[in-house]
This record gives C-alpha cells, sequence and structure tokens, in this order.
C-alpha cells in the first residue's frame, strides 16, 4: 500500500462503507458473544476489589446507574444512525426516488420487530404469552423514525426535534407518576409513567417480567434521539471540507463526547442515569460513550490506516444480527462443550470455565468467518 505524507490525515473522501464501523460493531458485539461471561470467569480467579468492579461492568444497573454493558444496545443503535447518511447518499446517486426510500426504511424497521419478536419465541405460535417489546423492535422503530426525521427535515429541524423529544420526555418523566402507583415516586420502578403506558397498552402478561419493559412504548422516543446523535456524526463525517481533516474531524467528535459526559454528569443531578426509562441522563451519557469510541476507531483505523487488528472485529460486525439471533437459536455451550470438554474437565472449575468461554467465542466467530468467506449477510 503507498502511502504519502498526508494519507494518514486524509481519509478517501465521502467512503461508501467505514472500516472503522464495522470493526466498532464487531468490538460492541463480542460482549453479547461471550466475552462479558469470558471476562466475569477470569475476575473470579483474581478476587478482590478491581475484579468486583469488573464483573459489576459486565452486568446492567439494576435501576439507577450506568455500567458498561449498558453501553452495548445504544452503541449499536448510534452505529446504526451513523451508517444512514452514507446509505441515503449512496441511494440517491443511483437515482432512487424518495418514496422508495422511505419504503425501504420502513420495511427495514418493521422487518427489526418481527425478528425481535422471533427472537422472543413468535415461532413457538404461542401468542398469549409472547413479550412484542425487544431490543431489535427497539432499534428497528428509533432507527426508523430518525431515519425518515432525517431524510425529511434540514439540519436545524432535525436538532430541533431531538431537543425537544428529549425535553418533552423528560418533563412527563419528572412530572407525571404512574396513576396506580402515585406514592412510588415519578423515577421509581413502581412509579414511573413508562411502566403504566405499557401495562395500560400492552397485556402484562406478555410484557418483561416484573410488568415493566426496559423497551417499551414510550420509553422509544428518546432512543430516537440516539438514533439521531449517530446521523448526526454520519454526516459530520461526510462533510467534504479542504480544513476539515480526518484528525480534526476525529479531534472534534472526541470534544462532542466530552460535551455530551460534561452533560449527562449535570443530568444526572436531577434524574439519575436509567437505562431502564432511557432517560435524557443515559442519552448523553451513552451517547459519549458511543461518539468517544467511533471518533477513537475512526482515528486508527480510517485515518491512520491502521487496519491489521481490524479483521476479527470486523467479521462480527458484518453479521451482528446474525450472530445476535444465531446465539439465540443455535446451541454454541453445547458445541464448546463437545470441542473443548475434555481440555476443560482436566483442569481446575475455574480455568474450565475459561477454556468453555473460550471456546464458546471461537465457534461464534469460526460460523462467522465462514460465512464472511462465503460471503453471506443477513441483511435487514
Amino acid at each position: 500500500m503507498n502511502k504519502t505524507s498526508s494519507a494518514p490525515d486524509t481519509p478517501p473522501a465521502a467512503p461508501l462503507r467505514l472500516l472503522s464501523l464495522d470493526t466498532l460493531r464487531g468490538f460492541d458485539m463480542l460482549f453479547i458473544m461471550g466475552f462479558a461471561g469470558l471476562v466475569v470467569s477470569i475476575c473470579q480467579l483474581w478476587p478482590g476489589t478491581f475484579s468486583d468492579w469488573l464483573i459489576a461492568q459486565m452486568g446492567h444497573a439494576r435501576w439507577d446507574g450506568f455500567f458498561h454493558h449498558d453501553t452495548i444496545f445504544p452503541l449499536f443503535l448510534f452505529i446504526a444512525g451513523i451508517s444512514f447518511p452514507f446509505s441515503l447518499a449512496k441511494q440517491r446517486s443511483k437515482g432512487f426516488s424518495d418514496g422508495h426510500i422511505r419504503a425501504k426504511i420502513i420495511r427495514r424497521g418493521l422487518t427489526l420487530v418481527l425478528l425481535g419478536m422471533v427472537y422472543n419465541g413468535l415461532l413457538k405460535f404461542n401468542l398469549d404469552s409472547i413479550r412484542i417489546p425487544s431490543v431489535l423492535g427497539r432499534i428497528g422503530l428509533a432507527w426508523m423514525f430518525a431515519a425518515l426525521i432525517y431524510m425529511h427535515c434540514r439540519v436545524r429541524t432535525r436538532i430541533a426535534v431531538a431537543v425537544v423529544l428529549l425535553t418533552a420526555y423528560t418533563l412527563v418523566l419528572q412530572f407525571v407518576p404512574a396513576p396506580d402507583a402515585p406514592d412510588a415516586g415519578p423515577l421509581t420502578y413502581a412509579g414511573n409513567i413508562v411502566g403504566y403506558v405499557d401495562r395500560t397498552l400492552i397485556p402484562s402478561h406478555i410484557l418483561h417480567p416484573g410488568k415493566f419493559d426496559p423497551e417499551g412504548i414510550l420509553s422509544t422516543l428518546p432512543a430516537i434521539v440516539t438514533a439521531l446523535l449517530g446521523m448526526f456524526t454520519g454526516a459530520f463525517v461526510r462533510r467534504e471540507e479542504p480544513r476539515l481533516t480526518g484528525s480534526r474531524k476525529a479531534l472534534y467528535m472526541a470534544a462532542g463526547a466530552i460535551a455530551l459526559l460534561v452533560a449527562a454528569l449535570i443530568w444526572n443531578q436531577w434524574q439519575p442515569i436509567n437505562k431502564s426509562l432511557w432517560n435524557g441522563a443515559f442519552v448523553c451519557a451513552a451517547g459519549a460513550y458511543s461518539l468517544g469510541m467511533f471518533a477513537l476507531f475512526y482515528y486508527l483505523i480510517d485515518v491512520r490506516q491502521w487496519r491489521r487488528w481490524t479483521f476479527f472485529f470486523k467479521v462480527i460486525g458484518v453479521n451482528s444480527i446474525t450472530i445476535y439471533l444465531g446465539q439465540r437459536i443455535i446451541n454454541f455451550s453445547y458445541t464448546s462443550k463437545f470441542l473443548f470438554g475434555g481440555i476443560a474437565d482436566k483442569l481446575p472449575p475455574e480455568l474450565g470455565d475459561i477454556i468453555l468461554g473460550i471456546g464458546y467465542i471461537a465457534c461464534c466467530w469460526l460460523m462467522l468467518w465462514f460465512f464472511d468467506r462465503q460471503k453471506v449477510y443477513l441483511k435487514v
């Protein structure tokens, strides 16, 4: 690969696909492809304060709070947002009409909702107990509405819509308690309006266990803002200005991440960061993490062109929905135990768990690698 002195600082103009996006998506998905469990198993070898902290990061906050595992979902949605300005520009360059693009957006959003229901057991045909909200459903709806807003609104209007959505949602959370538990407090598990809306509009027996659904109806509104933040980022990266080099783009995105972090810390004083409610503080905190991580990956991969290390993550990133659904359908634990159980049984239980954890990741990755070699991708 020929390089000039300016090459590391000037990525190709308006690339159709950023390797940093596929790599970051793969890094994100790795944690739910067994890596979080592997980290827990390793930490248990050396119990202590740091290990306890790291183990906690591999799980979700029970209510208020912000752990690393809370970043996985919004980062995926943020990345989907980044991709859309590139996709929109590509489709328009091919002469597709807005009606065609709009239909494709809606079809993709509803397909993700359907796949989310499949993940929750739709194919068992037990419609009396299937959970309708889902992670994929939240991604589909939030991305769909954000894409339609991005497509049909100018920059100032997009920003105004994001601000209004987040402000209105924040005020409703703060000042409208659940009518069926008015004394519990509007920001508590029992007293928030988000859970009440779901209990009212969705039969309680098909909600998430506990009669509060973290992917419910009302909290989809702030998730639209998360997707819009990704789209703002994608539009910024696509900008072609002589003085706006790749390094400066990465620097400005890092500065934006710091600004979002400050906003999250301030917001947290009023409404604690809460993923289940997807409140404004969480949108800012998750946005800070997502934007900061993308700035880092973009700088290293697309600006500096340090790409040799990306292959492992890219294989996961280009087939992320495949592995998300695949783990629900295929028993990779059984495969890992079949291949590595003999070695694991010869070791102490703690080391055996690590071997099986590594085997689980290896089985998932090898399937994705095979699909990648055959150019087989699940695209929605």
